[in-house]
């Protein structure tokens, strides 16, 4: 997996102060994408043992709500099985941060994959600029959703999501 960044105290990208993990590589290409310098799969540096432990300092922080994989997408071919891997040992390490994923697929088309036990929220869909609303809580366009991961795996229909959050603060 290559990386373009890790975001510290950030609180832009999911609830409380969080790390953020920007991967490289999205085949999804939004127009208007915020960060299409992570397109390019072969991007960026190689997400090593130092970057890992860079990752872990910062987890290691009783402040830090979490982490969040962002990118880039995160699901993206090149990064699902590396992702898959750091997120288990976050979970395994740290069981009481949170992990959210941004991906520009859709909850209806990956609901099933395995990495998902351990994403505590997700957010789906394309960015549309044509949908773009800066007021929107935890996305750019209004076709996006913020949806509860372990809830929605709960269901007895798992395709059908549970939301997080409204669209806007309330």
């Amino acid at each position: 997996m290559r990386y373009h960044n890790i975001t510290k105290d950030d609180m832009l990208n999911g609830d409380g102060l969080r790390v953020v993990l920007w991967v490289s590589g999205c085949s999804h290409c939004c127009k208007e994408c915020h960060n299409p310098i992570t397109w390019d799969p072969d991007g960026g540096l190689l997400f090593d043992e130092a970057a890992k432990q860079e990752v872990f300092a910062q987890l290691n922080k009783s402040y830090i709500s979490g982490i969040t994989f962002s990118g880039g997408d995160p699901l993206h071919a090149a990064n699902r099985l590396d992702v898959r891997n750091l997120m288990k040992e976050i979970k395994e390490k740290y069981p009481d941060k949170t992990i959210w994923l941004y991906t520009g697929d859709l909850w209806e088309d990956i609901f099933h994959y395995p990495l998902l036990q351990f994403v505590d929220v997700l957010v789906d869909g394309e960015f549309m600029v044509d949908l773009k609303d800066p007021k929107l809580l935890w996305k750019g366009s209004s076709n996006q959703r913020v949806i509860d991961v372990q809830q929605s795996l709960r269901q007895t229909d798992s395709k059908v999501p549970v939301l997080h959050c409204s669209n806007y603060l309330q």
